[in-house]
C-alpha cells in the first residue's frame, strides 16, 4: 500500500490526443503525441511522448481527438527504442483495455483530483 501522501504526489492530468502511429517491429505499441495544453498557461505543458500498449483493440487513427487521462510526472521510460513521457490509464477489461475519459470535454491539461 502507499500512503495519502504518496498519492497527492502523482499528478493526473487530462491529454488530448493529437497524433499517434504504431512502433515499428511491435504489434501491441502505439506512440502518442498527447497535448497538455498551451505551455504559456498555468496548467499547461505541451506536447507529451507517451508509449502505450493499445496497439491491439485501437488503430492509430480512432485515437486522433481522444480525451485521455495520463500519469503526467512519471520518470521517462525508454521502450523500442521511444522515450514515453507518461502512462494512460486504462481499465483491463476482456476485450483490451478501455480508456478512462472525463465525463464531458475539457481543456487539455486539466487537472485531475
Amino acid at each position: 500500500m502507499i500512503s495519502f501522501e504518496q498519492f497527492k504526489e502523482i499528478k493526473l492530468k487530462v491529454g488530448e490526443v493529437v497524433a499517434a502511429e504504431p512502433i515499428e517491429g511491435s504489434s501491441k505499441l502505439l506512440k502518442l503525441k498527447v497535448s497538455l495544453g498551451d505551455p504559456s498557461t498555468d496548467s499547461g505543458q505541451g506536447i507529451r511522448q507517451i508509449i502505450a500498449g493499445i496497439g491491439k483493440k485501437y488503430a492509430p487513427e480512432q485515437l486522433i481527438g481522444r480525451q485521455i487521462v495520463i500519469a503526467a510526472n512519471l520518470e521517462p521510460k525508454q521502450m523500442m527504442g521511444e522515450e514515453s513521457q507518461g502512462m494512460l490509464l486504462a481499465a483491463d477489461s476482456p476485450e483490451g483495455p478501455v480508456f478512462l475519459i472525463p465525463e464531458q470535454p475539457v481543456p487539455p491539461g486539466t487537472n485531475i483530483r
